[in-house]
Order: C-alpha cells, then sequence, then structure tokens
C-alpha cells in the first residue's frame, strides 16, 4: 500500500482521493479549533498561500480525540476555520488518529514515520510532509510552529515535477 492509494471525505462527503496529488508536496495535519495550537492555522495558511502555485497542497484533518478541543460538525468545521482564521486550504471529515477507528491515512503515516511515542499521534497539529513520489518524508511535533517547517518544504518542492 502507498500513500496514493488512500482516500478520505471531505466534511460534505466527497471522496479525496490521495493519488490526486501525485507530484505535489503534500502537509498533512491533524487540526483542532478549540486548542492552545490553534493559531497554527493562520501559519498554516501563511505556507499554502505562499506555496500553492509551486506543488504544496496542505490538507487539514480536524480530529475531536484531544480533550474535545473539536467540537464542531462536518457542516460547519470549514465556516469556523475560514471564518476565524482565512483557511482556504482544504480540510477533510472529522476523522479519528488514534485508536481502533483511525484513519487509514493516519495508520499508514505512523507506520512509516513513527514519532517519540512511536506510533501514536500526540497531540493535534501533527504534522506530516510527504515528497511529491508520494513518500513519507518527515513528522513535525505538535509544537514546531508551520514558519518552521518552510526550509523542509522547500527542499521538497525541489521535487515536485514542472509540467
Amino acid at each position: 500500500m502507498s500513500f496514493y492509494d488512500l482516500s478520505i471525505n471531505d466534511p460534505a462527503g466527497n471522496p479525496i482521493n490521495m493519488s490526486e496529488f501525485k507530484g505535489k508536496a503534500v502537509l498533512i495535519v491533524n487540526t483542532a479549533t478549540k486548542c492552545g495550537l490553534t493559531p497554527q492555522f493562520d501559519g498554516l495558511e501563511s505556507l499554502y498561500q505562499k506555496y500553492k502555485d509551486k506543488g504544496l497542497v496542505v490538507l487539514g484533518f480536524p480530529c475531536n480525540q484531544f480533550l474535545n478541543q473539536s467540537p464542531e460538525s462536518n457542516e460547519t468545521v470549514v465556516d469556523v476555520c475560514r471564518i476565524n482564521h482565512g483557511v482556504t486550504f482544504p480540510l477533510t471529515e472529522k476523522i479519528d488518529v488514534n485508536g481502533s477507528d483511525a484513519d487509514p491515512i493516519f495508520v499508514y503515516l505512523k507506520k512509516e514515520l513513527g514519532g517519540m511515542l512511536g506510533s501514536t499521534i500526540k497531540w493535534n497539529f501533527t504534522k506530516f510532509l510527504i515528497a511529491p513520489d508520494g513518500k513519507p518524508y518527515k513528522r513535525f511535533s505538535p509544537k514546531t510552529e508551520p514558519e518552521d517547517l518552510e526550509a523542509d518544504i522547500v527542499e521538497v518542492l525541489k521535487m515536485v515535477v514542472k509540467d
């Protein structure tokens, strides 16, 4: 199984196939709207705006597993992120990142890039950078600020195949 074999739904229930992102750098983040790290949405949006035309996709995965810090429904999470943080990058349906109901994308990423706690996600805003060939490139802790990802993003964007 590869990253490009996986899929998830957007908040409206429409499928998002990871194969749509072949040849792009993908930053995957488990997000929450009521967390002390929620201001990272602003930095993630800045990275997205700066690099989306160079091949970066930021994909937010709302997750309510950590102290119920993402209480919105699938129907309202996009509006909350857009209104409060100016988010224009795509979001998925709400998911679990740990446990028996963990989304297969996070099961795959945790297997490929274990963290300090092994195969678990410690908190909201854990980040995974995927190279344009679909290989997981690097995992970042929740406390890593989006601007601190920029050098790695620039490095991975060098691998993007230009049309």
